[in-house]
This record gives C-alpha cells, sequence and structure tokens, in this order.
C-alpha cells in the first residue's frame, strides 16, 4: 500500500513537471515569435513621374497674317488729333522702324529713306504686320496691339477703355487710333517700350 501510493504520488509529480515544462516551451515559443523588430518590405516604391508643363506655341508673324519680310522693332511713334467732332476728337498713331534703309526698299519705299511704315499705305497686311511688331498691351484685359493712356490735368493716368475713363478704343477705327472725350497728355507705347506722346486740348 505504501508503495502504491509512493509511485502514484511520482507519476503525478512527473505529469505536473511535463505539463509545467510544456507551457514553458510555448511561452518561449511565442516570446520568439513575438520579439524583434517586424521584417522591412524589400519591394521598390515606384518615383512618380511629373507631368511636364506644355510649351505655349509662340506667336509668329505668319500666325497673324504677317508674311516675309518680317518688321523689324518698333523704333519710333508719331501720335497726332486727327479728326475733330462734337462729341469726341480722334487721336491717330503710326507705327515706324529704322534705321532700316534695306527693310524700307524692300516694303517699296524707293526714296532711300531709313525710317518707314512697317508697310506700304494700303498694303493687305500692314494691319497685321504692325499688331505682331506692337506686341501685348498692358492694360486690362491685354491684347495685341499699342497701349493708350490719358494723363488728365489733375495728374491721374487713365487706361483708354471707356467713355468714363475719358477715352476709348474704337474698332471701327483699328488699333492705333482712340475717340478722345476729354483733353490732356494722350501716350500711346508698345511692348518694347516705345513711347510718344500729345497734347490734347479739348475742353480745357
Amino acid at each position: 500500500m505504501r508503495l502504491f501510493s509512493t509511485t502514484q504520488h511520482a507519476g503525478a509529480s512527473l505529469r505536473r513537471m511535463a505539463h509545467g515544462g510544456g507551457a514553458l516551451l510555448l511561452i518561449v515559443f511565442l516570446s520568439s515569435c513575438g520579439s524583434g523588430s517586424p521584417a522591412s518590405s524589400s519591394t521598390p516604391h515606384p518615383t512618380p513621374i511629373a507631368t511636364p508643363t506644355p510649351t505655349p506655341t509662340p506667336v509668329t508673324p505668319d500666325s497673324l497674317g504677317c508674311p516675309s519680310p518680317y518688321p523689324p522693332p518698333i523704333s519710333r511713334l508719331h501720335i497726332k488729333v486727327q479728326y475733330k467732332y462734337k462729341d469726341y476728337w480722334t487721336v491717330d498713331s503710326t507705327p515706324l522702324v529704322g534705321p532700316d534703309a534695306l527693310y524700307c526698299s524692300i516694303i517699296g519705299y524707293t526714296d532711300a529713306r531709313q525710317f518707314c511704315s512697317i508697310r506700304m499705305e494700303g498694303a493687305a497686311d500692314r494691319a497685321a504686320c504692325e499688331l505682331w511688331a506692337a506686341g501685348m498691351s498692358t492694360d486690362t484685359p491685354p491684347r495685341r496691339g499699342p497701349t493708350f493712356t490719358l494723363t488728365t490735368p489733375d495728374g491721374k493716368e487713365h487706361y483708354c477703355s471707356g467713355e468714363t475713363e475719358g477715352c476709348a478704343h474704337d474698332p471701327a477705327l483699328g488699333a492705333w487710333t482712340i475717340r478722345a472725350y476729354l483733353g490732356g497728355v494722350y501716350t500711346v507705347c508698345v511692348e518694347d517700350g516705345v513711347c510718344e506722346s500729345t497734347q490734347v486740348e479739348r475742353g480745357l
């Protein structure tokens, strides 16, 4: 009886040790799985491709209807009062190029002049060539052609954008002529910075 009890007690002890050892192994295994840093991915990430900015199409003389010979840069401007109506006067300007006797002779002048208009009077492409040579205006909205301003006697400068400003463009007159409703100093400029002014005495 006593031997059986001792053996039975020893077996129970062994079973408890085996059970405890299994739990210990399980704990060690789980600890080894959860320890350490996660493995980093070796898959490369694609580099974003920048979308190229479209290059604006350059404005050429031909694209505006001005064929060769292409005009050289505008170097002078003539400006004057042209007509005097009851409600307004017209202020007219003419762009000139030069000194360039060769260009002037090619477009038709025969007097060996150094400075000339961009095309001969009456030439079908004169308006197109003048607009290309003028560049863009600085008033709002910008447009191809010269910029007209009026400086009134109080010293304020106005773009010729409407009758309320004292002067205005008239499509029927073309880009180089404006209506003058008020007196003052009228100035015409092209994109390259060439300008010319005239005094208008209307209403002063």
